[in-house]
């Protein structure tokens, strides 16, 4: 993230931005995140990043409360375990394309891909092929070769962290893997788009954060469609994005009023992710953060330190109003 946010820097400054509107210096979240939260002038912080740090930098700020000048404005991204919620009405060649680009655009570095897909068992013997042929289509390689849809994610430590995921999956009595699985570190770090089947709708890459090209499928009887939404809901302690596939318009409804809590974006028929800033306010509560609407007004608001001015043109020259006047 460097790198783009040196050349981006580079841009504001050539259309004329004056020194110290924005003032870019990188450096290891460890070593410059203590100097500005112990500083007295802290005036926010806008982090994006993992839970447990986000957490971390909630507690030092407020540690260190008595010693800022005025309270520091703390907002969060921190995630998600971002979900798909089909239901038998679902337009089958609209659900699969939802979760290939879902779950494997931009190798599911994105805290919004989808990562868990909750399908009715009525359907799944007709889409399974289907997605499965779609799957074996998608070309990993180089990203300056445009025809490759996956690329490597980004580092040694996210490899390791998807992989050991993987292979808890492949070791599993409760799971299986039906795509992808290999990963090759060779050149890059590549991971194949893979896909876990699981009966365990709490199996683990059901539950936690991957951020990696793994999409784990649970497959449900459609007759239980209310007691799944409630397991949508609360399977997960994140709540950023989701999705509901249907065409029956009563199921759209249930699924939107039951999982209103369980992500702060939330997609009909579209997959959970690909939030344009400026135009779908981007955000979520619960563990994915303080919601507060990344690239809309709303957030612009959290940074503005609102003043009120009176002015009086007619000052009263008398205390006593007039109701206290004698009779």
């Amino acid at each position: 993230a460097v790198y783009p946010a040196y050349f981006i820097m580079q841009l504001f400054q050539e259309a004329g931005l004056p020194d110290g509107v924005i003032n870019f210096i990188p450096g290891r979240g460890s070593v410059v995140g203590p100097l500005v939260m112990d500083h007295p002038d802290l005036a926010g912080v806008h982090f994006t990043g993992s839970t447990a740090v986000f957490q971390n930098m909630w507690q030092h700020i407020g540690g260190n409360i008595q010693q800022y000048k005025s309270y520091p404005r703390i907002v969060g991204e921190t995630g998600g375990k971002d979900f798909c919620v089909a239901h038998e009405s679902v337009d089958r060649d609209a659900l699969v394309t939802a979760m290939v680009r879902g779950a494997f655009e931009f190798q599911g570095q994105k805290c919004s891909a989808m990562s868990r897909a909750y399908i009715p068992t009525t359907i799944w013997a007709e889409i399974r092929d289907q997605y499965l042929a779609e799957v074996a289509t998608v070309k990993m390689g180089d990203p300056s070769d445009f025809s490759n849809f996956v690329n490597a994610v980004i580092d040694q430590a996210s490899f390791d962290s998807i992989k050991e995921f993987i292979d808890h999956a492949a070791h599993a009595d409760d799971a299986e893997i039906l795509t992808g699985g290999k990963c090759d570190d060779s050149v890059g770090y590549f991971i194949e788009p893979t896909t876990i089947l699981t009966t365990n709708p709490e199996f683990r890459t059901m539950c936690e954060e991957i951020f990696g090209p793994v999409l784990t499928i649970y497959l449900y009887d459609p007759a239980e469609w209310q007691a799944t939404l409630e397991l949508v809901d609360s399977t997960s302690p994140y709540a950023l994005t989701g999705c509901v596939m249907a065409t029956n318009k009563a199921a759209i409804a249930e699924a939107a009023a039951a999982l209103t809590h369980a992500a702060g974006n939330f997609y009909i028929n579209d997959k959970p992710t690909g939030a344009v800033v400026g135009q779908q306010p981007f955000g979520g509560s619960r563990a994915s953060g303080t919601n507060d609407k990344a690239g809309s007004m709303f957030n612009l608001a959290r940074w503005v330190s609102q003043r009120t001015i009176k002015e009086n043109f007619d000052p009263p020259k008398d205390y006593r109003y007039p109701f206290l006047a004698d009779d």
